[in-house]
């Protein structure tokens, strides 16, 4: 099986790295730069995000 697609945009995962403070990491070394438990935060908090989101919506 092929490698899944990014369902994130880019703006999305640059304003997280910038908002967990590895933004510089990525602009240095790219993505594959950062630690996994950073990657990890980054995946936790943009589905934070989206549950506020849909919560707000369903208001």
């Amino acid at each position: 099986m092929g490698r899944r697609r990014g369902v994130m945009s880019e703006s999305l995962k640059y304003e997280l790295a910038k908002e967990l403070g590895f933004y510089d990491t990525v602009q240095k070394e790219g993505w594959g730069g950062i630690k996994a438990k950073d990657a990890g935060n980054m995946v936790k908090r943009a589905i934070q995000l989206a549950e506020e989101a849909m919560a707000r919506n369903n208001q």
